[in-house]
């Protein structure tokens, strides 16, 4: 490797809306903000959180309601 020509790999402090800090080595030069961390994803902790997804199927459904119902009653 080219000496002089590498940005410095150093240590820098990650802290998540959650609270929770931890370090971690990078070339930023400041230290770094996240929303979600390993700490509060549902993936990492096993708590899923429920999203309304029953109200968006509904809204589907009486949307293509007549389209359906117009394929239903044509011959094939």
């Amino acid at each position: 490797m080219k000496p002089g020509i590498h940005p410095q790999y150093e240590e820098r402090t990650v802290k998540c809306a959650c609270g929770s800090i931890f370090t971690t080595r990078t070339t930023n030069k400041a230290d770094i903000h996240v929303e979600i961390c390993s700490s509060c994803h549902p993936f990492f902790t096993g708590k899923q959180k429920l999203i309304d997804t029953a109200g968006r199927v509904d809204k589907f459904e009486r949307k293509y309601a007549k389209q359906r119902a117009g394929k239903k009653l044509q011959p094939a």
